[in-house]
């Protein structure tokens, strides 16, 4: 469960640093937001370093997590609903994901 709670702050701290440039070009804010963006994309570019398996499965398997976080932030900041092929299509990622994380290893 610790794994997945970390790929989830991944997750939302680099949707958080690019949303906030995206908010930037494509609303007019303020330029200022690309301040805090870059402090996100750093905590995520950390966070990617805590988690215990080598770099390019985590991320690999990652993948799969951000997708469905996307979808929850398409949903909750967004205010779009995930339709059902959605939600079909990030059970599958989640599948993806956790048959690289958890499958059997060869020593």
């Amino acid at each position: 469960m610790r794994t997945v709670g970390l790929f989830v702050a991944t997750a939302l701290a680099e949707i958080v640093g690019c949303y906030l440039p995206w908010l930037w070009l494509k609303q007019g804010r303020s330029a200022w937001l690309l301040v805090p963006a870059a402090a996100s994309l750093a905590v995520f570019a950390w966070l990617l370093t805590l988690h215990p398996q080598p770099a390019g499965r985590v991320y690999a398997a990652y993948g799969g997590v951000y997708i469905g976080v996307a979808l929850v932030w398409l949903w909750r900041v967004d205010g779009i609903k995930p339709t059902p092929t959605d939600w079909l299509g990030v059970g599958l990622c989640f599948l993806g994901m956790l048959v690289i994380m958890f499958g059997p290893r060869q020593a």
